[in-house]
């Protein structure tokens, strides 16, 4: 017989409490509404964990898909597959397997190593460990894979002969330093109740909805609800993904106004500010800022500010009233770097062939120029990094500092932590070794390979003190907000002043200081998640770093062999056009080594700068939290002050570009209706169903996008016809100055 703990919980309230039940203790309520209407607030025990379908499952899942995303990565057309597909799918194996493997006992080393390859039915918690390692292989090959495009880039860029080994230090390194900050802000960012991490509730939901039976009703079950919502969202992104890909960017103004480049910078859903714009592909209402479905509504609302602050006020501003930066030489929105005449800026004519500057040919040549949009975006970044310190010192610096001072156990706990007060913790120096080991190694590599990583000892222990800085404010905002605000920016900005012309450098400080705080908050929010769901910590430590390795090795082997076997991999002048290995993602991380690293800041935002006066941004960044701080002392009643997130609302208009005003504005309309609207007047549906559709969404369009790639895209099938231009706004990336000339576009005079 299992021993199950459990508490029931009290009626849910709308006004983002709980009602206070006179006979349960308040103690172990969590104060959150969305956790306590979502997670199960029961354990057992004495259901196994590390099983040997686990460690299968886990292991196969986790190389089949760093395989898959570091392969696609190289691609001109880059995929880059979630955990949840394997999530889905390694369900009905692991209960085939539990339906079929025998159920002896075997032994390795007596007694102590006994297990039994069939333990019992597939559980939830097998499902979970599966997962996390699964994730492993996503957040080290996926996205933008910073370790391998820093290898990507000294290999196939700047043609160093960097060997294997010093390569897979730089990769593992990377990954175990977040490992490490993690282990050490655990009690930080994990066991408060109020931190939250609110993207791990869609998690819990699929899990549920995949694992739980639930009584008969009228309405679906949560897995007929999520297999119904699954199926039409794999079955419509054919449209959006294949058939009629206009709908991901729906730009009726340009068709208004087919001549007009001022309504087309405005209209424009890809090139300019998106006015009246929308997009119809989940894919991209949830590419940049994640699934406004479990985005809190407090969030919302905070980047919805700072996205209509900037996109509908500032920018128009300084591009039509007061020509900001020339700004009119150049296209309102584009990632594109430009020379004073308005031309695309051709970096290969400032370089030595030693990839160094040439300083000559750069006075000679042209200065460098960013379209306006992109400009102050990185001026935004300058704000919201010193605004993220303030916030989190001002609003959250007492709770940290009681911690720090051992005083976590006074801290209220509530039903999940109780519950987990059953297992045994990770000790403290598991993480400290990997923590000093890592760091140690890193150490070694800056002096046995220093003209390959031209990288100072002294850089890379700055690094480390960078990323241990920022790490805790920026988990603390992702934890609450569901928001990651990143740095990568200020990370390059500040190396390329200590140390300029070193591009190389700047790439390593970047992955060490800004990729290792990416890693350790993925890490704690799966620590987060199996706080939720139950799983045992020295499982989830286990699993993790098992996981890491695996994930590191092969994501570094498959790069290897792909940059010694691809002829000319990466290098578009000299590939056959129709090649797919064009590397764009590792094109914009050496274009970011040339402009932080070759260049570096000071041209750009030093004295005599262009671009100088956006560094004052620091201070203002710095100062900005701290009026609405000392309102909410003032008016302690008002509830909603401490709910005004500075760095949130500079969040609303983060990444842009590659991401576009139409993906923030679509974000920022759904999350409103399902987490405004629905959460307030239909609390129960919300409470089944409004997580289980978020990865119901996912899913589908995760599946359709896998099969349409290799069915059609992969073979070079594509469709050409109206439907499958993106938003038919050819003018929008036209400048508007006097004088300047650009193919395609009319000249002003």
């Amino acid at each position: 017989m299992s021993t199950k703990t459990s508490v029931q919980p009290p009626p849910p309230t709308s006004g983002g409490k709980l009602n206070e039940d006179p006979q349960s203790d308040d103690n172990e309520r969590c104060p959150v509404e969305e956790v306590a209407l979502v997670v199960p607030e029961t354990d057992d025990p004495t259901i196994p964990v590390m099983t040997f379908r686990a460690w299968f499952l886990g292991l196969s899942s986790c190389t089949i898909l760093i395989f898959l995303n570091t392969f696609f990565i190289y691609r001109t057309q880059p995929l880059s597959i979630s955990a949840i597909l394997m999530q889905i799918a390694v369900l009905p194996i692991g209960k085939f397997m539990a339906a079929t493997l025998p159920k002896k006992n075997f032994s390795l080393f007596g007694r102590w190593g006994s297990f039994s390859l069939n333990p019992g039915p597939f559980n939830i918690k097998e499902h979970v460990i599966i997962t996390v390692m699964a994730n492993c292989g996503v957040s080290i090959g996926g996205g933008d894979a910073y370790s391998i495009g820093a290898i990507t880039v000294m290999k196939a860029y700047y043609k160093q002969s960097i060997s294997f080994l010093c390569s897979l230090i730089i990769v593992l390194t990377t990954q175990i330093l977040g490992y490490g900050w993690a282990g050490m802000l655990r009690r930080y960012l994990v066991d408060p109740v109020d931190m939250w991490w609110p993207s791990n509730l869609a998690q819990v939901s699929l899990f549920r909805a995949l694992h739980e039976k639930e009584p008969k009703a009228r309405s679906l079950t949560r897995m007929q609800f999520f297999l119904v919502f699954m199926a039409a969202s794999f079955a419509y992104y054919t449209f959006p993904g294949y058939l009629f890909p206009i709908l991901t960017f729906f730009s009726w103004v340009c068709w208004a106004w087919p001549h007009s480049i001022t309504a087309q910078q405005i209209g424009s859903g890809y090139h300019g500010l998106g006015v009246g714009a929308f997009t119809l592909d989940w894919a991209g209402i949830s590419a940049y800022h994640g699934s406004p479905l479990v985005t809190p509504w407090s969030s919302i609302l905070n980047v919805g500010v700072g996205f209509i602050m900037f996109i509908y006020i500032i920018v128009p501003l300084c591009y039509w009233k007061y020509n900001t930066f020339d700004a009119q030489k150049f296209p309102i929105f584009s990632n594109q770097l430009f020379t004073a005449s308005g031309h695309k800026y051709d970096t290969t004519k400032i370089l030595t062939p030693q990839f160094d500057l040439n300083i000559a040919a750069y006075e000679k040549y042209s200065k460098l120029y960013l379209s306006p949009l992109f400009a102050l975006s990185i001026g935004s970044g300058f704000a919201r990094f010193t605004a993220t310190l303030t916030h989190v010192a001002l609003f959250h610096g007492s709770d940290i500092w009681k911690q720090s001072r051992s005083a976590v156990k006074n801290v209220k706990m509530d039903i999940h932590a109780k519950l987990m007060k059953s297992y045994k913790q990770v000790p403290q120096w598991w993480f400290l070794v990997l923590l000093v080991g890592s760091i140690a190694l890193s150490l070694l590599m800056c002096f046995v390979w220093k003209e390959d990583v031209q990288l100072p000892w002294w850089g890379m222990l700055f690094a480390f003190g960078l990323a241990w800085i920022v790490t805790l404010p920026i988990g603390v905002i992702q934890a609450t907000t569901n928001q990651q605000p990143g740095y990568d920016i200020i990370a390059q900005f500040i190396i390329g002043y200590i140390l300029p012309g070193k591009p190389i450098a700047n790439l390593l400080f970047k992955i060490y200081g800004r990729t290792s705080t990416v890693h350790a908050l993925s890490f704690l929010a799966d620590l987060k998640l199996g706080h939720y769901m139950k799983i045992p910590p020295r499982c989830m430590y286990t699993a993790q770093l098992v996981g890491t390795l695996v994930a590191g090795t092969i994501n570094l082997a498959v790069a290897w062999w792909m940059l010694g076997s691809i002829e000319n991999i990466c290098d578009v002048e000299t590939l056959h056009p129709d090649s797919p290995w064009t590397c764009p993602k590792f094109r914009v991380t050496f274009d970011a080594s040339v402009i932080w690293g070759l260049i570096g800041p000071q041209r750009l935002f030093g004295p005599g700068g262009l671009y100088r006066n956006l560094v004052w941004l620091f201070l203002i960044g710095a100062l900005l939290p701290v009026p609405i701080w000392v309102l909410s002392k003032i008016f302690p009643e008002k509830k909603w002050i401490p709910l005004i997130n500075i760095p949130v609302i500079s969040y609303g208009f983060a990444g842009m570009p590659p991401a576009t005003p139409t993906n923030i504005a679509s974000w920022l309309i759904t999350g409103m209706i399902f987490n405004y609207f629905v959460f307030k007047y239909r609390k129960e549906w919300w409470k089944k169903y409004n997580y289980v559709l978020s990865a119901a969404l996912d899913a589908g369009t995760a599946f359709m996008g896998v099969l349409l790639f290799f069915a059609l895209q992969n073979e070079g099938k594509n469709l050409k016809w109206w439907g499958t231009e993106l938003d038919h706004c050819p003018l929008a990336t036209c400048p508007t100055a006097p004088g300047i000339v650009v193919e395609g576009c009319p000249v002003f005079k």
